[in-house]
């Protein structure tokens, strides 16, 4: 067995060339007009960071975590090393619980693999507008996806200055989030890490493509809820909680703080609400099948809890949901914030 079964079993540079291949490279720009929207959004990161401050009450230390504007096949790179990060565990999992393959074996299954996750990176790749990934070093990095951002505010017909900003906020304030909650990074690892725990592969082999084969189908559901045994459906319900929360939270703060620094946001968020819903066959079956479709109720569930507690209590009372694990919300509290108000406070 190797010691770091995670590379061995995905062909990770092949994820990232078949990746940036299947993603393009997106719209026709500049050298000029390159270099203004990537000055323009790290200054709009580094605005964020007090905006979101003064908004939220959470304190941040500025530029802990770097700030970097990519193109689709950095941002595809970067997520090949955050996803080896975070399935380490659940293939060093795998392995111990079923003796993993050797020599023709694992070259061959580690490019089948590669391809495969190539192919979802490349994807999301031409979608994501940015990320805060929490897995990067120490305080993790906020990353920006320059060609897609110019790309929607051509789209929408958006003012470019007042659309990057409008993102930097919510990006930064994923950062400030991380940053600012420091057992956050570690306690999302460990709910990784427990899933990896209660997997069990003979099962998973056994009748995990005829489940997945019926989610397309139009069953309802993602990946997880094809494959995922009970056990791994309450952890995904826990992180779903969270993620709602995270995402919710940022919405909030984009509509808290927008009306006062980003004169068009109003059209901007009626234009990008629209744009969220997806267009075509194929783009709606890979959001059913990724969750994607759920991520996109996470932001209207998560930014309505956010609002319905702060509505009632305030946001300095609402930002005891920090102070540790025990005080997130769980899925069901997500849509129902008066419980949680109940539970915490």
């Amino acid at each position: 067995m190797t010691n770091n079964p995670a590379p061995a079993m995905v062909d990770w540079d092949l994820a990232v060339s078949f990746g940036s291949r299947v993603a393009g490279e997106g719209p026709t720009v500049s050298r000029e007009e390159a270099v203004a929207a990537v000055a323009e959004l790290r200054a709009g990161a580094d605005r964020s960071t007090g905006l979101v401050r003064e908004f939220t009450g959470l304190v941040a230390e500025d530029r802990t975590a770097p700030v970097v504007v990519v193109d689709r096949p950095g941002w595809i790179q970067a997520n090949a090393d955050s996803f080896a990060t975070i399935l380490g565990p659940v293939i060093e999992q795998l392995a111990a619980k079923k003796r993993p393959p050797t020599g023709l074996a694992l070259t061959v299954g580690s490019k089948v693999t590669g391809a495969e996750v190539g192919g979802l990176l490349g994807f999301l790749a031409g979608k994501v507008l940015g990320q805060f990934d929490p897995f990067f070093g120490a305080n993790g990095r906020l990353l920006l996806v320059a060609p897609n951002i110019v790309h929607v505010e051509r789209e929408l017909g958006a003012l470019p200055r007042d659309f990057r900003l409008w993102v930097c906020l919510h990006e930064e304030t994923h950062r400030v989030q991380f940053t600012a909650v420091p057992w956050m990074r570690d306690h999302l690892f460990g709910e990784m890490q427990r899933i990896a725990e209660t997997i069990e592969p003979q099962r998973l082999l056994d009748d995990g493509f005829k489940r997945v084969t019926e989610a397309l189908k139009g069953g309802g559901g993602s990946l997880i809820d094809a494959i995922g045994t009970p056990e791994q459906k309450e952890i995904v319900d826990r992180v779903t909680g969270v993620m709602s929360l995270l995402e919710g939270h940022a919405d909030v703060v984009m509509d808290g703080v927008g009306p006062t620094v980003i004169p068009s946001v109003a059209e901007i968020r009626r234009s990008f609400d629209q744009r969220r819903k997806g267009v075509g066959t194929l783009d709606r079956i890979l959001r059913r099948l990724l969750g994607l479709d759920a991520k996109m109720a996470q932001y209207r569930n998560g930014a309505a809890f956010v609002r319905g507690v702060v509505g009632k209590v305030g946001m300095h009372e609402f930002n005891a949901v920090w102070d540790r694990p025990e005080n997130l919300p769980s899925k069901a509290e997500i849509t129902d914030p008066a419980a949680w108000v109940s539970r915490v406070l």
